[in-house]
């Protein structure tokens, strides 16, 4: 009987955390918001952005995120969006910003690090200036301090490398590129020394189709480890550049094929 009272008893009490979780998200959106967007109208109708991720992520330090810029009118698309995690030490985790030779529908996949339960928040703007938003709540923690996976001489060695993959298609494709870096959040401590390791992360990334931009990234710290982006484009077989630089003064860049091959 004492078993089942608990289990009744843990049954009823998960639901009420989970809304003191999600209330005390909203708090900190409050105090976030001003200092991202000052007084500007924030709506949250649908139509003009989609995120998607996990309800509860199996890795704190990889949690998968999927956000589709949704084709519009001239004059009401999207043009750039903001991603954040409300209870990150850094909430923002990237300013994406679309380049203008391509109207459609725009994918990106990223893969963040979470570090508490908390909102992940996709903020839109359109042509126009308008603010959009979508949020979902995921369940994860430890994401900024969970240990690096590599040897830090191993990760310095290899730092920049590229990978790219393009997905075939009639009239649009997918491409994904992976970034090696170790991104150090400078919240995770070195098992040997027990001092936390220096921040040095991926700052910026801007794609290239051709000579025309597709996309530009600013970032901050979190984003996963070899960070990796899967994105949409229109499949006219000019060749994709990818440049990136780091916090440490780190300049990277890679031409590939339109079909993935090396240039």
């Amino acid at each position: 009987m004492p078993t089942r009272r608990l289990l009744l008893q843990c049954a009823l009490w998960a639901p009420m955390a989970a809304r003191a979780q999600t209330a005390d998200s909203e708090e900190t959106w409050k105090g976030l918001k001003p200092m991202f967007f000052g007084d500007r109208s924030i709506d949250e109708a649908p139509g003009y952005v989609t995120l998607d991720a996990p309800v509860r992520a199996e890795d704190a330090a990889l949690v998968p995120v999927d956000v589709k810029f949704l084709s519009r009118e001239k004059g009401d698309r999207v043009i750039a969006a903001t991603v954040i995690v409300d209870e990150n030490p850094s909430p923002l985790v990237t300013t994406v910003t679309r380049g203008r030779i391509d109207p459609g529908d725009f994918d990106l996949s990223l893969r963040l690090r979470v570090n508490s339960y908390s909102y992940v928040r996709v903020i839109a703007e359109t042509e126009s200036g308008a603010l959009h938003m979508v949020k979902a709540f995921v369940k994860a923690a430890g994401g900024c301090s969970a240990p690096a996976s590599k040897d830090p001489e191993e990760a310095r060695a290899n730092a920049g490398q590229m990978r790219f993959r393009s997905f075939a298609a009639q009239s649009r494709a997918e491409a994904q590129a992976m970034i090696r870096h170790p991104n150090y959040s400078g919240m995770q401590m070195d098992q040997i020394t027990r001092m936390y390791t220096p921040a040095w992360y991926v700052t910026s990334v801007r794609v290239l189709q051709g000579d025309e931009e597709l996309f530009s990234m600013k970032n901050g710290i979190s984003l996963s480890e070899d960070p990796t982006i899967r994105f949409s484009y229109a499949a006219n077989g000019k060749p994709v550049r990818i440049e990136a630089k780091d916090s440490q003064g780190g300049e990277f860049s890679q031409s590939f094929a339109s079909d993935g091959g090396v240039l």
